[in-house]
């Protein structure tokens, strides 16, 4: 949850030279927060108020040298992705490995990190899926790693012991079809968006929707208590 204007935090994004990316970095420098953006891509582009303070390069699967930098993190935005229509057997794996791998390192290195954070302000890490994770997206291998991507998230933040509880704030952000360059026929405005975001994450709500189908608002949120009845039966049979 975003603290007051009194106690700014470090906020790493992943994919943070996309669409929303952008956006996100702009709102919230605007805010007064650092932030600290992680990309695939080269960054000739100068240090300005809506640029990260600070780009990280790097490569999926190489995620465990990201560490020490990701203990400076108070909020980390994983906001990574790719989206392709090929039917070739590599878009599968790589969709797979950047969509929901990646991901799910990214998730396992900071709750690590959260765990043995002395300080008393909890770490918090917000992964950005979509409405494909039970939608139809029309596109096989996208809907295939954010299912999984999904499944894992859920299965992570229903497991946390109360310790970790206590470290770590997971959100998941569901998102609508928005206007990028991936995705250039997106209804939603990325600027709205990245807005939403922000003001939703203020709430105690793990799931964060935003989207204009309505569906999303009932589907998702069944998921996710059917998800949690489910851990809770894991708990009691495994005790």
């Amino acid at each position: 949850m975003i603290n007051s204007m009194n106690n700014k935090k470090t906020v790493g994004i992943t994919g943070a030279t996309g669409t929303l990316g952008k956006e996100l970095t702009k709102l919230f420098r605007q805010k007064g927060y650092k932030v600290i953006g992680f990309t695939h891509s080269e960054t000739d582009s100068e240090i300005n108020l809506e640029s990260p303070n600070e780009w990280i390069k790097w490569e999926c699967g190489k995620e465990a040298l990201l560490k020490k930098y990701l203990k400076n993190i108070d909020i980390l935005i994983l906001n990574h992705g790719i989206y392709n229509l090929s039917r070739e057997n590599s878009n599968y794996e790589n969709s797979i490995e950047i969509n929901a791998l990646s991901k799910f390192k990214f998730l396992n290195i900071f709750e690590d990190i959260a765990l043995t954070n002395d300080s008393n302000i909890k770490k918090e890490i917000w992964i950005n899926t979509s409405e494909a994770e039970i939608l139809p997206a029309l596109n096989p291998s996208y809907e295939i790693s954010k299912t999984l991507i999904g499944q894992l998230i859920s299965f992570k933040k229903n497991l946390l012991n109360k310790d970790m509880k206590n470290k770590l704030i997971i959100k998941k952000i569901i998102l609508g079809p928005f206007k990028s360059e991936l995705n250039p026929i997106g209804i939603m405005n990325p600027k709205f968006v990245s807005k939403k975001i922000f003001d939703l994450s203020n709430s105690k709500n793990y799931l964060i929707i935003i989207s204009p189908n309505p569906l999303s608002y009932l589907l998702f949120p069944l998921k996710e208590f059917f998800n949690f009845l489910y851990c809770k039966i894991i708990y009691k049979y495994k005790s």
